[in-house]
């Protein structure tokens, strides 16, 4: 989870680094079918879902989302420095969409293209694919399977945004969602990573949070007022935002930074890719 001061780092760095930051390459705007828009009356969430990681969650949250299932729902369980979780229609945790439930996606397969930033080394080694964080493999590996491709799992840092099942079924996700706002490793591996937060992290921090005893349930829970992915929203209305590519020397400075600040401590969790709103 950055701290206030990484924040105001990377905003330093955006803004004492013009070049770089306005090389075309340095940015890659998100595609409107990845970015999930989320309305609350305390301010707007957006989220970049990535099919590579997740693509049946991913198909599952676009079609709910763009059918309107998602508008008046509850962030019925939220749980400070931990989560927040919405997506049921009876407001408990109990409930789901007349749609099947989904397979668990724990794990997916990376190839070269994916465009993998290694930010620990290691077998298993750490980084992020786009803006998700994940454990994976060494490329090397990539030369002796049948595929070319290695293993990678997503990591439950601050932002991350995950399907929610029953405890003890694996393939039971269905609507229901959350999204992390703290670092949580005991869910690598369990949940399903299918997205991260691009804008509005505070926003999910200053949603009405129950109590850790009572399982994060809430009393008086904020609502999704309107979710829907940027494409199927009017022309007018539609939200466009552009995210550092981690292959731009304005990210490497932000991670060798970062690295230098949080020193033994550094973690995957310690970084992610600067997103602004460009309309």
């Amino acid at each position: 989870m950055r701290s206030s001061a990484l924040l105001a780092a990377v905003a330093a760095m955006v803004l004492v680094a013009p070049a770089a930051a306005s090389a075309q390459d340095d940015w890659r705007t998100v595609a409107p079918e990845n970015l999930l828009v989320i309305d609350t009356a305390k301010g707007r969430i957006l989220v970049e879902l990535d099919p590579r990681v997740a693509p049946q969650s991913v198909n599952r949250v676009r079609t709910l989302a763009d059918q309107g299932f998602y508008d008046g729902l509850k962030f019925h369980r939220v749980i400070p420095n931990f989560m927040a979780q919405t997506g049921d229609p009876e407001g408990t945790g109990g409930g789901g969409s007349e749609l099947p439930d989904l397979n668990a996606e724990f794990e997916f397969r990376r190839g070269r293209a994916d465009g993998f930033y290694p930010l620990i080394p290691g077998s298993p080694q750490y980084g992020l694919i786009g803006s998700i964080p994940v454990q994976t493999q060494p490329d090397a590996q990539m030369m002796i399977t049948a595929d070319f491709k290695t293993p990678a799992v997503g990591q439950f840092c601050a932002g991350v945004v995950g399907m929610a099942r029953t405890g003890n079924d694996v393939n039971s996700a269905n609507s229901q969602f959350f999204l992390m706002t703290g670092a949580r490793d005991n869910l690598n591996g369990q949940y399903t990573v299918f997205g991260r937060v691009l804008s509005g992290l505070e926003v999910v921090r200053a949603l009405n949070a129950g109590s850790e005893a009572d399982n994060g349930a809430v009393a008086d829970p904020d609502v999704m007022t309107r979710t829907r992915t940027a494409a199927a929203m009017p022309a007018g209305e539609r939200p466009a935002v552009r995210v550092m590519n981690t292959t731009s020397a304005a990210f490497s400075a932000l991670v060798e930074q970062t690295r230098a600040e949080r020193g033994a401590r550094f973690s995957v969790c310690d970084v992610q890719p600067p997103a602004e709103l460009v309309n």
